[in-house]
């Protein structure tokens, strides 16, 4: 078994290949842009295909899709990590449904953009489909889908499952109901990322890997080789945020860790279902997911993995054997069918969180240092949109996008430190041990509802 990422290991060779050389000594650019995962190539994208000319240079600590857009679980979802009545409380109700409609839009703007530039990211629309597998989590879901009416969202958006119906797409142990959406893909991320950055290179943007950047600036982004003026400083460093001057409590780092199956025969899938390779969780509260890949594999994670203090990222944290194991339990719990074959890949990575879980984006009209991210872990649709607002913001476009209202939303700091290290990680604990009281009582678990504030 590897520890690369499942993603990484099948990219092929034309992907793979280094796309900018290291930066060597000062440049100038009209939009530098510090991060090369999904946020910063996106906007570098809709710079260069809506402003003719534009000098984009967008620089990498490591190789473009080094971080969580090279790892995640693939998902092309609709997911914003804030409720629309958490948004509409910050904004109004009319302006949360907006954003949502807008996240819907955005998954199939990421396929449209795929299929015309040729990218090849193993998109499949197959929605997404939750399993209610206990009478908690039936209820729960119940009570999802009366909240989604209750903003106007019909069937055609989010609907209950009969346990049959959610059966027919999801053959998992236990499952007695469930809830689908038809706003997600499952796709390649690694292939996406690394399409979108190539394709950055070809329409004239520079990309300089293995360079790190260690001060963002009004006016430009210091490096260890030199420095690169611009008059816009684009921050898209996600979960890596807290590395930089200035932003250590901005966001903190929580790891996310997955692992892939051998490619399973017909006869395993007949069992489990997933055709059409909708994207798949359940009801339980410390989050799961996976889905069904093109080459017939289960690419599976889960959260559980420890915060380490101070908002340490380090390469030894991207392994986890006892949350490996935890995975491998639960995926055969859902899917006995898979028990006799072989875990292949095992890996992991950081996701950025704000302390309000409300992902934003931004432009301060004064610095001209704009932002996105704190995605929570759903970053692969919302950073499109993120990337596509901030082109409009950079350009001075006033679009439908410019005013949604998560753009100019300012998240509080993390407590410092021991406080937060204390905080994140009793709440991982809480939320995964009420799983475990409401399995064995039947009853909610009263831990989970006063933490649930806390992680979002």
């Amino acid at each position: 078994m590897t520890t690369r990422s499942l993603w990484w290991d099948t990219l092929p060779d034309d992907l793979r290949a280094p796309l900018g050389e290291p930066l060597t000594g000062d440049a100038d650019a009209d939009v530098a842009i510090v991060g090369a995962g999904y946020t910063g190539l996106w906007t570098a994208y809709y710079l260069l295909t809506t402003q003719p000319g534009i000098r984009v240079t967008v620089l990498e600590a490591e190789h473009a899709g080094f971080g969580a857009s090279g790892r995640n679980g693939g998902w092309c979802s609709a997911l914003f990590p804030a409720s629309v009545a958490t948004v509409a409380a910050q904004s109004t109700p009319e302006a949360a449904v907006r954003l949502q409609h807008a996240m819907h839009a955005t998954v199939d703007d990421v396929g449209r953009v795929a299929e015309a530039e040729g990218w090849d990211i193993h998109w499949a629309k197959g929605g997404t489909v939750i399993a209610a597998r206990t009478p908690l989590q039936w209820e729960r879901a119940q009570e999802e889908i009366a909240e989604w009416r209750r903003w106007g969202f019909g069937e055609d958006d989010y609907r209950l499952l009969t346990a049959e119906e959610a059966r027919g797409m999801l053959d998992a142990t236990d499952v007695i109901g469930g809830t689908y959406t038809p706003h997600c893909a499952a796709i390649h991320p690694a292939r996406l990322v690394r399409s979108l950055a190539q394709t950055v290179v070809r329409l004239g943007g520079r990309l300089h890997e293995h360079t790190r950047v260690t001060e963002i600036r009004p006016g430009f982004v210091r490096t260890a080789h030199g420095r690169v003026r611009a008059q816009y400083v684009v921050r898209a460093t996600e979960g890596y945020t807290s590395q930089l001057p200035g932003y250590a409590r901005a966001m903190v780092p929580v790891y996310s860790l997955m692992i892939a199956t051998e490619p399973l025969g017909a006869e395993v899938w007949e069992r489990i279902g997933l055709e059409g390779r909708p994207t798949f969780s359940d009801g339980r509260h410390l989050i799961v997911y996976g889905q069904r890949t093109a080459d017939d594999r289960l690419a599976f994670g889960g959260r559980g993995a420890p915060y380490h203090f101070n908002s340490s990222i380090r390469p030894e944290f991207d392994s986890d054997s006892a949350v490996f194991a935890d995975l491998w339990r639960n995926l055969v719990d859902l899917f006995p069918a898979v028990s006799g074959h072989a875990v292949t890949h095992s890996w992991g990575g950081a996701l950025g969180i704000p302390r309000d879980w409300f992902a934003s984006c931004g432009l301060d009209p004064v610095t001209r240092i704009a932002w996105a991210g704190g995605y929570v872990g759903d970053g692969v649709g919302t950073s499109h949109l993120g990337g596509k607002t901030l082109a409009d913001l950079i350009c001075g476009r006033d679009t439908e996008l410019t005013s949604l209202p998560w753009v100019g939303h300012l998240s509080p700091d993390w407590e410092p430190e021991p406080l937060r290290w204390l905080g994140v990680n009793v709440g991982l604990r809480v939320m995964g041990s009420a799983d475990d009281v409401e399995t064995r009582t039947g009853r909610p678990a009263l831990r989970a509802r006063i933490f649930s504030r806390f992680l979002g």
